[in-house]
C-alpha cells in the first residue's frame, strides 16, 4: 500500500467500555488528544446497528485525515467506505480479502506467532496486530501472551508495522516500543477514561 499510515496510538472501541456514553464523542476526543487510527470493534451489535455507527465514525474521521479500521466485517468497511479491515486468525483469510478489495484498502492481521507474521506478511497485509502483548481483560478469547520477548520475535521476521495491544498503558508503552512495536492499540485506557483527549 502506498500510502503512509502514522499507526502511533491506535485506538479500538468497545460499548461496554464506554459505559453508556456516545461511541463518536469518545473517539472525537481521543482523536483530539493524539490517536492516529479508529478500529471499529462492534462484534455484539446486529449488522444494521454496526453499519449506522460505521457510517457515523467514516463521517467524523475521514475530514480530520484518520482512517477508519473495521475489524472483522470486510462488508461493513466497503459499505461505509472505511480505510481498511482487520481480520483475526478466523476471519476471511487475508489473501482472499486482498483478492476481493485490490490494493487500495487497508488489511490488518492479528497475529501472535512469527509464524503467524509470516504467513500474513506474505499474503498481503499492509499491518499486524500483534495480541496480545500482554494479559488483558478486554478480550478472553486470545491466546497465550506474547510478552515483550514474543513481539521481538514477531519483529525479527517481518517489515511490516506492528501494533501491539493487550494491557498496554502509559506504565508500559515505552518497553513495547522498544522490544519493535511501531504502535500500541488500546481500548479501556481510552474508552473508560474519564477525558479521553488528555489520556490519549
Amino acid at each position: 500500500m502506498a500510502r503512509a499510515i502514522d499507526y502511533a496510538l491506535y485506538l479500538v472501541t468497545d460499548r461496554a467500555a464506554a459505559r453508556g456514553r456516545g461511541l463518536a464523542g469518545i473517539v472525537r476526543a481521543a482523536v483530539q488528544g493524539g490517536v492516529s487510527v479508529v478500529q471499529l470493534r462492534d462484534k455484539d451489535a446486529g449488522t444494521r446497528d454496526s453499519l449506522r455507527l460505521a457510517l457515523e465514525l467514516q463521517a467524523l474521521l475521514e475530514p480530520l485525515g484518520v482512517p477508519l479500521i473495521v475489524n472483522d466485517r470486510l462488508d461493513l468497511a466497503l459499505a461505509c467506505g472505511a480505510a481498511g479491515v482487520h481480520l483475526g486468525q478466523d476471519d476471511l483469510p487475508c489473501e482472499l480479502a486482498r483478492r476481493l478489495v485490490g490494493a487500495d484498502c487497508l488489511i490488518g492481521v492479528s497475529v501472535s506467532t512469527p509464524e503467524e507474521a509470516r504467513r500474513a506478511t506474505g499474503e498481503g497485509a499492509d499491518y499486524l496486530g500483534v495480541s496480545p502483548v500482554f494479559d488483558t481483560p478486554t478480550k478472553r478469547d486470545t491466546p497465550t501472551a506474547t510478552g515483550l520477548a514474543g513481539l521481538a520475535a514477531i519483529r525479527a521476521v517481518t517489515h511490516l508495522p506492528l501494533i501491539a495491544i493487550g494491557g498496554l498503558n502509559v506504565g508500559n508503552a515505552g518497553s513495547v516500543m522498544a522490544a519493535g512495536a511501531d504502535g500500541i492499540a488500546v481500548v479501556s485506557a481510552l474508552m473508560a477514561a474519564a477525558d479521553p483527549a488528555a489520556a490519549a
